[in-house]
């Protein structure tokens, strides 16, 4: 049995399995294809593949050899067809939002496991690549606003004067949420953490933050450390309370997303011309649209000196350990398809493999995918 890993198109830079990766498989008696400098951008050029006991080749030879393929992106349609009969397809290819994609690789005898449709169980833990990807991003986000933010972060008492920290103020306390908040405490500032789950408030004070309470929020706790849709009369409150702590922050940093919707809307263009010049908003959530009024994903916007920065990639930006623990999480989730012989056995009995199946067998067999598509 062969599994391939493709080189990404720019501007990813993250690759599926690193050659560390590939020990485990040769102890599975799995054989793998690597797309000839597929490793490049996360620093594993194909040397080290080969030390590793890979087959480094081309991308046709990649597609039309293996009977699973990783891939962060969406496939071409020459991919697709090039592909053998029958090809597993394992990536992040956000079928609520590509369904008819979906569709058309279902068509094509594809099977699709789309990797951040895992139900986010205890269980699941070990494969959760939104987890695992969105720490690097909080990380990194507190990292690009210090870069950003005309001031510095800590407080200074020189000389010259003293400097006042920097406030940050973050929207949305899940995994990406806590690690902003863990670093940008660390890199000295005053932070403030909404979240519309009071559960998260012991996590946010434990790591030194304030949180501000909003009541009334619809119950979060089955939505696997996603924001749901609120009503009416909460999120006009939410705003209220968000608009005061916007218009005193220099940093803000925002995270919230639902499943297969338009991200919310929590800081208006009232809100930004409130603020201070040289205050930054970095939104994490700008491939759904985004948490601002005026957030384009990949773009920075300037408004009334208020830098609005769209980037929902910034996992990338630290491609070698974001690729590491990527690849970790996707050999937890290919042990559950492949026997001790080496080859497949998917067994859709297994919550895990059914709740990440979006296509077999020439259908899509994802209920919520499915409904989309109707």
């Amino acid at each position: 049995m062969i599994i391939g890993v493709l080189k990404e198109p720019t501007p990813e830079t993250r690759v599926s399995l690193l050659p560390e990766h590939l020990t485990l498989l040769k102890k599975w008696k799995v054989e793998t294809y690597i797309e000839s400098t597929a490793g490049v951008t996360a620093f594993a050029n194909d040397e080290k593949y080969k030390e590793a006991g890979a087959t480094v080749t081309s991308r046709a030879e990649v597609l039309k050899n293996s009977d699973i393929i990783l891939s962060f992106n969406t496939f071409s349609d020459a991919d697709i067809s090039s592909m053998k009969k029958g090809a597993i397809a394992v990536g992040v290819f956000q079928p609520l939002f590509t369904a008819s994609l979906m569709k058309e690789w279902a068509g094509k005898g594809l099977s699709v496991f789309s990797m951040d449709m895992l139900p986010r169980t205890t269980r699941a833990q070990s494969m959760d690549i939104l987890s695992s990807q969105a720490n690097i991003a909080g990380y990194k986000a507190v990292l690009l606003a210090a870069n950003v933010y005309p001031k510095y972060f800590p407080m200074f008492m020189t000389a010259a004067g003293s400097i006042a920290p920097a406030k940050v103020l973050i929207l949305g306390a899940g995994v990406a949420g806590l690690q902003a908040i863990a670093t940008a405490k660390r890199l000295g500032s005053v932070i403030e953490v909404f979240d519309t789950r009071p559960a998260v408030k012991e996590e946010v004070m434990s790591l030194g933050a304030k949180f501000v309470e909003v009541e009334g929020a619809a119950d979060a706790s089955k939505a696997g450390g996603y924001a749901v849709e609120q009503s009416e009369e909460f999120i006009q409150r939410q705003k209220a309370k968000i608009a005061e702590s916007v218009a005193k922050a220099d940093i803000v940093i925002t995270t919230a997303q639902i499943p297969g919707k338009k991200a919310p809307i929590l800081i208006t263009t009232a809100m930004i011309e409130a603020m201070k010049n040289g205050s930054v908003i970095i939104d994490l959530a700008a491939s759904t649209g985004g948490n601002t009024d005026l957030t384009k994903n990949d773009t920075t916007v300037i408004h009334n000196g208020v830098s609005i920065v769209g980037n929902s990639r910034l996992a990338s930006d630290m491609p070698s350990d974001a690729s590491k623990l990527y690849g970790k999480n996707i050999l937890n989730f290919l042990q559950l398809m492949i026997d001790k012989d080496g080859n497949i056995n998917l067994n859709f009995e297994d919550d895990l493999i059914k709740g990440s199946c979006i296509a077999h067998n020439g259908e899509i067999v994802n209920d919520r995918v499915k409904s989309l598509i109707a």
